[in-house]
């Protein structure tokens, strides 16, 4: 397989905890994916659009033969299995699904951007990605624990129970 890939994950609509575990289960039945790493879940607050839920939120690391694209596609229609639609940007979600970083590609097209482009900005992404894999450099950007060190404000609570 040989890529090595992290996945953002976040629900804030039925039962989000579960929606986020089975989701992590989900990566690694992918074709041509094994899950290697998975973090605790996270509670945070909305961003954007505040008058929803809070999430929960985890970060996974896989190993994937598939493209860029592909991951995302695979992930899209993971999505949509588990019943999320789009009515306006930032809406409550079933399932949120992202490609934040694959190997150590930078790269822009249409519809995905590697690495995510507001990652180092959100500790709901960060702080699980430091949790599995503590000494991260996201690509174009720098050291993942120094971005952390610059979401100062933004509340996150580590879920006691972690992902089964």
């Amino acid at each position: 397989m040989g890529h090595i890939a992290y996945v953002g994950l976040g629900s804030n609509l039925a039962d989000p905890a579960t929606q986020v575990i089975q989701a992590l289960a989900a990566l690694d039945a992918l074709p041509q994916t094994r899950l290697l790493k998975q973090s605790s879940l996270y509670r945070s607050a909305p961003v954007g659009y505040l008058d929803q839920p809070d999430f929960i939120n985890a970060v996974a690391q896989v190993e994937t033969g598939l493209t860029p694209r592909a991951l995302l596609e695979a992930l899209l229609a993971l999505e949509l299995e588990c019943g999320r639609t789009r009515e306006f940007q930032n809406a409550p979600r079933t399932l949120d699904l992202d490609v934040l970083m694959y190997d150590d590609l930078v790269h822009h097209e249409h519809g995905l951007t590697v690495p995510h482009p507001q990652m180092h900005l959100r500790a709901f992404v960060l702080q699980p990605l430091l949790e599995i894999a503590p000494d991260c450099i996201i690509p174009g950007v720098g050291v993942a624990a120094d971005a952390m060190a610059g979401c100062t404000g933004q509340q996150l609570e580590r879920l006691e129970h972690v992902a089964e």
